[in-house]
């Protein structure tokens, strides 16, 4: 709940409004609005992380196991799985870090937990788009758009779309860029 405090003849000013889809209000923020992916990004991530990280259990479990002892392979692969468990908390901030804001003349990427970035790319120097999706992500629906530019150290990049938003994304941006870049 917020409070208002009230000091002399002042009209209290409202609270802010909460920001959209959960992303914190920074400096240059008013009138953005930002987009997220969509929620089965996070499946998507716990299931790839699952695979790596029961594989990686079961291996690290044998060998030890074999190696050593049966109960040494027992805790190498409660080891690993916990770690798994640790990671899985981590995965989910990154998620939810993610978002797009599309705007007259560029289009914003944000990202990052630790190290926030965000990047701005304007149409007109888009030089093409792609849209991919690996088998989970296919399962699930979902597909990343990624921006190329000329600048060799881009990583535009939108994971977690529903296949038929990230393929209406790609050809709003193609049309924008095409009609950006014809006016330079």
């Amino acid at each position: 709940m917020s409070r208002v405090e009230h000091t002399g003849d002042a009209t209290p000013s409202p609270p802010a409004p909460p920001p959209e889809h959960g992303f914190p209000a920074e400096a240059g923020d008013a009138g953005i609005r930002w987009r997220r992916p969509s929620p089965r990004l996070l499946r998507a991530r716990r299931v790839q992380a699952g695979l790596v990280t029961g594989s990686a259990a079961l291996a690290a479990g044998l060998a030890a196991g074999l190696a050593a002892s049966p109960a040494l392979g027992l805790g190498a692969g409660l080891l690993l799985v916990v770690a798994g468990l640790l990671a899985e908390r981590f995965l989910a901030r990154r998620v939810a870090a993610w978002g797009y804001a599309e705007r007259d003349d560029d289009l914003m990427v944000r990202r990052g937990v630790l190290v926030r970035r965000q990047s701005v790319i304007p149409y007109g120097r888009m030089q093409f788009i792609d849209v991919t999706a690996g088998p989970v992500e296919r399962s699930l629906g979902l597909a990343t758009l990624r921006m190329h530019t000329a600048a060799a150290a881009s990583d535009a990049r939108i994971p977690g779309l529903d296949r038929a938003e990230a393929a209406k994304l790609r050809d709003q941006l193609a049309a924008l860029g095409e009609a950006q870049a014809a006016g330079l």
